[in-house]
């Protein structure tokens, strides 16, 4: 209890800084230097990792990538570039373009999963996506300092298993995949909500694992997608 609230007053600080302020709300943060989270700066090149990781199956495949899977891969890259800027400058500037990323890329799995995966026509798409941000407009409701502020994430982590039922039932390429990225994505949202807790014992906190640990899930999520995407590029005959 004393971790949780010790946690909400943190982020109602971060809520009123300026764009130039300090933000402190990870454990292995004490100062406002550049380098006050090294581990949890350079455990962001898990995602950076993941695209080259993608960018070698495309070739090794010989797989003809379509723009959505070039836009996948590159905002992989870019989820870790700015999450790393958040977790150096800590500003509320860089925690954009450490959230944003990670938004955009929720909503173009979703998107191009619904539309070149599963078939889907474009108005049951645009309800896919409007349920998502429903879902998570409705967690937003709950209080921030609930599981460490992890219920941002509580969307994903529906759709993602809804996606992997989905995924296998239909028999796709490689059908529990999902599922895998699911279950990863459960012991990621663990140790991010654990960060602040362990705290005392643990100084370094467990961030870094959430980071780590959600390199793998976007790889397979992505990687569920090239396996699965047409035959040609989305828009070329």
């Amino acid at each position: 209890m004393q971790a949780n609230r010790a946690f909400a007053e943190d982020r109602q600080r971060t809520m009123s800084t300026t764009a130039d302020s300090a933000i402190d709300i990870y454990c292995e943060r004490t100062s406002a230097a550049f380098w006050a989270e090294p581990v949890n700066a350079l455990s962001n090149l898990s995602f950076v990792v993941a695209a080259l990781l993608l960018l070698v199956l495309l070739r090794r495949r010989q797989m003809r990538a379509g723009w959505p899977a070039v836009f996948l891969i590159v905002n992989l890259a870019i989820i870790g570039l700015g999450s790393f800027l958040f977790h150096t400058f800590a500003d509320r500037a860089t925690m954009l373009a450490d959230l944003l990323p990670i938004f955009i890329y929720q909503l173009a799995f979703l998107a191009f999963y619904g539309r070149f995966v599963a078939g889907w026509r474009l108005p049951t798409v645009a309800a896919l996506l409007l349920g998502f941000l429903l879902v998570n407009a409705a967690f937003a409701q709950l209080p921030a300092h609930w599981l460490n502020g992890s219920l941002l994430y509580g969307g994903a982590l529906l759709f993602i298993g809804a996606l992997a039922a989905l995924h296998q039932r239909s028999g796709r390429r490689e059908p529990g995949i999902l599922w895998l990225a699911f279950a990863f994505f459960v012991v990621a949202l663990a140790c991010r909500s654990l960060d602040d807790w362990i705290c005392p014992s643990w100084p370094l906190g467990t961030h870094f694992l959430w980071h780590l640990l959600n390199g793998v899930v976007l790889y397979l999520t992505t990687r569920a997608y090239l396996l699965n995407q047409p035959p040609s590029p989305p828009g070329r005959p």
